[in-house]
C-alpha cells in the first residue's frame, strides 16, 4: 500500500487511541475502586447503553473480517457463519440473559458456585472461563496483524509481530486502568463507529450495481471461477461425509457457544435488573442481526468487485476482503477516495480489535481473581485485593494470548472465534443449563461437566487438521493428526452433558433440593439479586 494509505490509516487509528485512553483516564480517576466498580461498571449502564457495548463486544474481527473474507472465498458456505452467530442470540435471549443476571455477581462461577460446593466448582468454572477468553483473545490479535500486514504491503513480519504486542499492551492499559466502565463506553464508541463503517460500504456495493443483488451475487460467482458453486452449499464444507460433519460441528458451536462465552456473560451485570438484561439482549439483536446482514452484501461484494484470487493473494485466509473493498469502492489504489476509505476502514478494523480484546480480558482477568485466587489463596479475598489481583493478571494473560497469536497468525479469524466457541459451549453450556434447570445436579457433576467438556474440547483440537497433518496446520511439517474435524463442538459438546449427568449420578452428595429452590425463585423473581 502507498505512504498515503499508511500515513491516514496509522493516523485516524491514533486518533481512537487517543480517544479511548482519554476516556480510560477519566474513569480511572472517576472510580472508587470497588470489586463491583471493576467487574460490573457499578451496576449503572441503560439497557440501550449495554446493548451498544454487547454488540461491541461480539462484532469483533471474526465478524467484519473473518466472515466476509470466507463469503467472498466460499460463497455460501461462508455465509453459514453469519447465520450461526446471529441465531446463537435467541439462545441467550431465552435461556440464559435474565437468569444469569438474578442468579451471578460477577462471572459464570458466581451461578454455578449458588448451589454448590463453591472451591471446586470455582476453580473449574475459572479455569474454563481463561481458557475459552485466551482462545477469543488470540482471533482478535491474528485480525490485527493481518491489517497491519496489509497496510505495510505484506513486507515486514516485525511490523505484524509488533502490532500484536502493541494491541495486547493497549488491552492491559485499558483493563488495569478503567475496569469495566471504561472497557463498556469503548465498545459503545466502537459500535458506532463499526456499524457506521458496514452501511457505508454496504450502500457503496448496492450503488456499484444500482441495488441490483441478482446482479452482484452472479457478478461474485462469475469472478470465483466456481460459476453456480459459488452460491450453492458444498464449496467448503460438502466435499465428503468429513466435511459435512465438520459443518455441523461449526453450526453446534456456533449456536451454543455464545450462551457460554465469559465477556458476553459478564454484561448482564453491568445493569441494574433482571428485566434491563433482557432489554439490553433485543437492542443487541437488532444492531448484530442488522450488521450481520450487511456482512452478507460485503462478502459477496468483495467477491464481485475485488475477486477471491485478489483475496487470497493479499491474505490466504481472507482477513484482509473488508479493507481491499474499501480501497476499491473509493476509487482505487491511486484515488484520493479510495486512499481515505480504506484508512477508515482499517482504523475502524483497529478499533474493532482493540475494544473486543479489552472486554475479554476483563472476563478473564476476573474469572483470576474472583474465582481462582479467591478460591486457592484465601476463604474470603479482601474486594480490593482482588482487584489488584485482576489488574495484574490482565498482564499475565496478555502475554499468553502474544504468544499464541504469533503462532497462528495465517488462520481465518473467524476459523479461530469457531474454536473458541466449541470450548465454550463445551464446558460452559453444559454446567450452566445444568445449574439453573436440573434439581438433582451436584457439585461432583458441575466439576466433571466444566472438565468433561473443556479437556475432550482442546484434546481433539491438538489432534486435529488445524495443529498438524496438513500444509495449513500451525505445525505443517509433522503429523499426529488422529481426529478429522477441524472444529471439535459435535464430539466434545455432547460430551460435557454426558459428563455433568454422570458425576451427578455417581455421586454419593445428595442434591441440595433447598438451594435449588432458593436459585429457582432468585432466577425467575429476582429477589436476592445483586
Amino acid at each position: 500500500m502507498s505512504g498515503h494509505h499508511q500515513t491516514l490509516a496509522l493516523l485516524l487509528f491514533s486518533a481512537f487511541v487517543a480517544v479511548t485512553l482519554a476516556i480510560t483516564t477519566w474513569v480511572s480517576r472517576n472510580r472508587h475502586g470497588s470489586a463491583e466498580e471493576f467487574y460490573a461498571g457499578g451496576r449503572l449502564f441503560s439497557p440501550m447503553e449495554n446493548g451498544f457495548a454487547l454488540s461491541g463486544d461480539y462484532m469483533s474481527a471474526a465478524s467484519f473480517l473473518g466472515v466476509t473474507g470466507l463469503i467472498a472465498l466460499y460463497g455460501y458456505d461462508g455465509l453459514l457463519y453469519a447465520v450461526g452467530f446471529l441465531v446463537a442470540w435467541l439462545v441467550v435471549l431465552f435461556l440464559v440473559a435474565e437468569l444469569v443476571r438474578n442468579c451471578g455477581r460477577f462471572t459464570l462461577a458466581d451461578v454455578v458456585a449458588a448451589r454448590m460446593g463453591e472451591r471446586p466448582v470455582r476453580i473449574a468454572a475459572g479455569t474454563s472461563s481463561v481458557v475459552v477468553s485466551v482462545l477469543y483473545l488470540v482471533a482478535q490479535m491474528v485480525g490485527a496483524g493481518s491489517l497491519v500486514s496489509l497496510l505495510l504491503g505484506g513486507t515486514s513480519g516485525a511490523a505484524r509481530n509488533w502490532t500484536v504486542i502493541g494491541v495486547g499492551a493497549l488491552m492491559v492499559i485499558y483493563v488495569s486502568m478503567g475496569g469495566m466502565r471504561a472497557t463498556t463506553w469503548i465498545q459503545i464508541v466502537k459500535a458506532v463507529l463499526l456499524i457506521g463503517g458496514a452501511i457505508t460500504l454496504t450502500v457503496l456495493v448496492l450503488v456499484r450495481f444500482h441495488g441490483d443483488i441478482d446482479e452482484l451475487l452472479r457478478t461474485a460467482a462469475r469472478r470465483s471461477g466456481h460459476g453456480t458453486a459459488f452460491l450453492a452449499p458444498g464449496l467448503k464444507y460438502g466435499g465428503d461425509w468429513t466435511a459435512r460433519f465438520d459443518f455441523m460441528s461449526l453450526g453446534l458451536a456456533l449456536v451454543l457457544g455464545t450462551a457460554g462465552l465469559p465477556h458476553i456473560l459478564s454484561r448482564f451485570y453491568t445493569v441494574p435488573t433482571a428485566r434491563a438484561a433482557r432489554r439490553s439482549v433485543l437492542w443487541s439483536i437488532g444492531l448484530i442481526g442488522g450488521f450481520y446482514l450487511m456482512t452478507i452484501v460485503l462478502g459477496f461484494g468483495a467477491a464481485a468487485v475485488v475477486g477471491p484470487e485478489a483475496v487470497r493473494g493479499s491474505n490466504a485466509a481472507g482477513n484482509t476482503a473488508v479493507p481491499l473493498l474499501a480501497l476499491d469502492l473509493g476509487g482505487g489504489a491511486a484515488s484520493t477516495g479510495g486512499t481515505v476509505l480504506f484508512a477508515i476502514v482499517a482504523a475502524i478494523a483497529f478499533a474493532t480489535i482493540l475494544a473486543v480484546v479489552a472486554g475479554v480480558t476483563l472476563a478473564s482477568s476476573a474469572a483470576v481473581a474472583h474465582d481462582l485466587y479467591a478460591s486457592l489463596r484465601r476463604r474470603h479475598a479482601k474486594p480490593r485485593g482482588e482487584v489488584a489481583v485482576a489488574r495484574g493478571a490482565s498482564v499475565g494473560i496478555g502475554v499468553i494470548a502474544i504468544a499464541l497469536s504469533l503462532l497462528a497468525r495465517d488462520l481465518n479469524v473467524a476459523f479461530l472465534v469457531g474454536l473458541a466457541f466449541a470450548v465454550a459451549a463445551s464446558a460452559n453450556l453444559p454446567v450452566l443449563l445444568y445449574s439453573l434447570f436440573w434439581r438433582s445436579f451436584t457439585t461432583r457433576g458441575a466439576v466433571w461437566a466444566v472438565y468433561g467438556g473443556l479437556v475432550p474440547a482442546l484434546l481433539l483440537v491438538l489432534l486435529s487438521p488445524v495443529v498438524s497433518g496438513s500444509p495449513e496446520s500451525l505445525f505443517p511439517g509433522v503429523d499426529f493428526q488422529y481426529f478429522p474435524l477441524q472444529n471439535p463442538g459435535l464430539v466434545s459438546i455432547p460430551l460435557g452433558f454426558v459428563a455433568g449427568w454422570l458425576g451427578t449420578v455417581t455421586s454419593a452428595e445428595p442434591p441440595d433440593e433447598a438451594k435449588h429452590a432458593e436459585l429457582e425463585v432468585r432466577a425467575l423473581t429476582g429477589a436476592g439479586a445483586v
